[in-house]
């Protein structure tokens, strides 16, 4: 199937939204690419930048907490997460993106970024999607796994 890609730069303590609902539902995704990358590369600040992606938007208050700077692979909304840590002071620098390819979506997606190194500088991200037409029965699946979520949130 096709694949569409998006981009962008996200501020820390930011969220985009992917927009991806169609009336109808048929048309499903999986993450089949994610990679960050700094803004401003080789800066003099630390940067430590966590990225994830969501099947649910964040709340101002998850924004604010640990729900956006500790993966919890065990969340059920979570599809996606990335780390990258240019740390000055020991030349630790290092990148990591893991995605759950497997997770076939519907709806809207959700990036947040999280700078815990202090810079509180924006990161980039990319990101493909593999475009997967549902019959109704992966259709009617998805949908009620995005109003569990949904309703598991409140």
């Amino acid at each position: 199937m096709p694949i569409k890609s998006f981009r962008g730069l996200i501020a820390s303590g930011g969220q985009d939204t992917i927009s991806l609902h169609t009336n109808t539902g048929n048309i499903g995704y999986r993450i089949v690419k994610f990679n960050i990358m700094p803004n401003v590369p080789g800066d003099s600040a630390d940067q430590e930048h966590i990225i994830m992606i969501w099947k649910t938007k964040r709340t101002a208050a998850e924004l604010a907490d640990n729900t956006t700077t500790r993966p919890d692979f065990s969340n059920q909304v979570l599809l996606g997460t990335g780390i990258l840590v240019n740390d000055i002071g020991s030349s630790l620098n290092y990148d990591e993106s893991i995605i759950f390819d497997n997770e076939t979506f519907n709806q809207d997606i959700f990036v947040t970024a999280r700078d815990i190194g202090g810079s509180t500088q924006s990161c980039n991200y990319y990101i493909e999607l593999e475009k997967i037409k549902l019959d109704l029965t992966e259709n009617t699946l998805a949908t009620l796994q995005d109003i569990r979520n949904v309703k598991s949130k409140a």
